[in-house]
């Protein structure tokens, strides 16, 4: 049985863009296109409504990319435990208000039992440093957290 990932927005959005000026930024866009041209098979992928909102903004072009990208994936639930496991994650300070869809992303995964939120957004979300609030706010609602990592990290030789 294949292991579950769900896809958060920032990793369709570094398959869907040009090629960025900044060198981090495109090495990661590069990372991403690697890992799904090699890796992204091995696993069985999701989405969320939220994914497919942020998807859709911006460059009609660009969102247009994301979107067909994103066409094949199946959509799962956000439903009320999803919800109040968002709201968790917030009210106990593993994700900051300012960032609520991202609490949203790390719930749905968590309450759909994926295996891994696979994302570039470090600074909420694949944060060493949230990490353990992240997971003991899941635990206490019931739910496992998944392993939040980047495409690099999911990446085999």
């Amino acid at each position: 049985m294949k292991r579950r990932i769900y896809l958060e927005t920032t990793v369709v959005s570094y398959l869907a863009a040009r090629p960025s000026r900044d060198v981090i930024v495109l090495a990661h866009q590069d990372l991403t296109r690697e890992w799904w041209a090699n890796r992204s098979a091995s696993f069985d992928l999701c989405v969320s409504q939220p994914v497919l909102e942020e998807a859709g903004r911006g460059d009609p072009e660009v969102a247009g990319r994301r979107m067909a990208l994103l066409r094949p994936i199946p959509i799962v639930e956000v439903d009320l435990p999803a919800l109040q496991l968002a709201r968790r994650l917030l009210a106990e300070g593993a994700v900051p208000e300012a960032a609520s869809v991202d609490a949203l992303h790390i719930a749905i995964a968590a309450r759909h039992r994926t295996d891994y939120l696979l994302t570039w957004n470090c600074r909420h979300i694949a944060n060493a440093a949230r990490r353990d609030s992240i997971g003991r706010a899941c635990l206490a609602a019931g739910w496992a957290s998944p392993l939040i990592c980047t495409p690099e990290e999911l990446m085999e030789d």
